[in-house]
């Protein structure tokens, strides 16, 4: 029943963001600027979100890698030991 509504939540969460990113994506193209600049603009929003987001992805996994380096190494370890 839980993983139900979280499933519905996350659909819900996914089907925003992506209109959000659609509406964003229409604006920009039928704004009142020139096509060059326009795309331009895009560019550099595309860049600069690339960017974070490989910033936070990059942090993402150093905060990860040592918590997965622990478990494989207790794995190792309880399978050494049998």
């Amino acid at each position: 029943m839980r993983y139900d509504q979280d499933a519905n939540a996350m659909n819900f969460v996914s089907g925003f963001l992506l209109g959000a990113v659609v509406g964003a994506g229409i604006a920009f193209l039928t704004a009142l600027e020139p096509g060059n600049r326009t795309r331009g603009r895009i560019r550099r929003v595309a860049g600069e979100f690339r960017e974070t987001a490989t910033d936070q992805l990059d942090d993402f996994a150093d905060d990860v890698k040592p918590r997965v380096d622990d478990a494989v190494r207790g794995a190792r370890r309880k399978l050494v030991a049998k």
